[in-house]
């Protein structure tokens, strides 16, 4: 189709968290590596931005970055805190030409926040896809032992008693989860929410399929 696809991918401390053999930077650069390769060979443009709350790599849509993109991912370390607003209001002023952009993200922010975000790119007229990526630990609060809990991305730490606080953290997730979902179809922007304990084929080919059902059904 000729046209620019671009993955901008949130490389904030708190993606460095995993519990099951890999973190969710490592599950968001295999799923960045994948779309990015299907798109190449379908002869379009790839591009790619690395951000926490500034932009920490940029490589402009090209047919010829492919290469460039997969040694870019290879080299990525997180460590500062992240912040949606200020890169991604940033990186509109990049996107002149229209595409196809998917943020992946933990989207550690209030929805209100995310939606106030990602509106520059969506007033230029792209196609929109987040992804939304968590650890099964960060979904379930699979935890026991009393212990203190540290904030991914400042480091502050408080006590917790798992068995006191497990249902009302799984509430405040899912209410979280269900905002984001309502804000993003409100805007026409595709969500899908991906744990990285589930293959990442699978979650794809699912999503892919969704996809390709919701763009029939807008047509």
């Amino acid at each position: 189709t000729n046209m620019n696809f671009s993955v901008l991918l949130d490389v904030s401390k708190s993606m460095d968290y995993g519990t099951r053999g890999i973190t969710k930077l490592d599950y968001a650069r295999i799923l960045t590596a994948c779309l990015t390769n299907l798109v190449h060979h379908q002869r379009d443009r790839v591009g790619f931005v690395a951000f926490d709350t500034e932009i920490v790599e940029h490589v402009p849509p090209s047919a010829k970055h492919m290469e460039t993109v997969l040694h870019v991912l290879d080299r990525l370390q997180p460590g500062r805190p992240g912040s949606l607003k200020e890169p991604l209001h940033k990186l509109a002023e990049h996107f002149g030409r229209r595409g196809i952009i998917v943020i992946i993200s933990d989207f550690y922010e209030e929805p209100e926040a995310v939606l106030d975000a990602i509106s520059p790119l969506r007033f230029r007229g792209n196609d929109l896809i987040v992804f939304h990526i968590l650890d099964p630990t960060e979904l379930e609060f699979g935890f026991n032992d009393a212990q203190p809990f540290e904030d991914l991305e400042s480091g502050e730490q408080m006590p917790v008693v798992p068995e006191a606080f497990r249902e009302e953290y799984r509430s405040l997730v899912r209410a979280h989860i269900d905002a984001l979902q309502q804000a993003f179809s409100g805007v026409r922007v595709d969500y899908a929410q991906f744990n990285t304990s589930q293959p990442l084929d699978h979650a794809l080919y699912r999503f892919l399929g969704s996809r390709q059902k919701m763009m029939k059904s807008r047509s």
